[in-house]
């Protein structure tokens, strides 16, 4: 998938709009239209790149600052306590292609999600 055809890119760029929570120079943090959790946010960078792991690969200080954004959500939200999770490949439940943290919390809440 290209940045052109990629939907989390187009709500970065403000093509699509976006319930944004947050922002930083590198990433913008976003409310799941499907969300698991009272609390479901996504935190993305605003560069494209196709998973976590090319990410993690291609741009550690960008991948540094997805859990820095996260940390920022969970505290603006007031939350005591949170999870992060990564879903990596099609395999693993990844759905759109641009690396995307999910921030999950608030009560009731259970594992797994959904």
């Amino acid at each position: 998938m290209s940045a052109a055809d990629c939907l989390f890119c187009k709500i970065v760029a403000g093509d699509v709009p976006g319930d944004v929570v947050h922002t930083s120079d590198r990433t913008v943090a976003f409310r799941d239209v499907n969300p698991q959790a009272p609390l479901h946010v996504l935190v993305v960078p605003r560069e494209h790149t196709a998973n976590a792991a090319e990410t993690a690969a291609e741009d550690p200080e960008a991948f540094a600052e997805l859990f820095a954004t996260a940390r920022a959500v969970a505290e603006s939200e007031g939350l005591d306590g949170y999870r992060l999770l990564f879903n990596t490949g099609a395999s693993a439940g990844q759905v759109v292609f641009h690396t995307h943290l999910h921030v999950l919390g608030g009560r009731p809440f259970g594992w797994p999600p959904g």
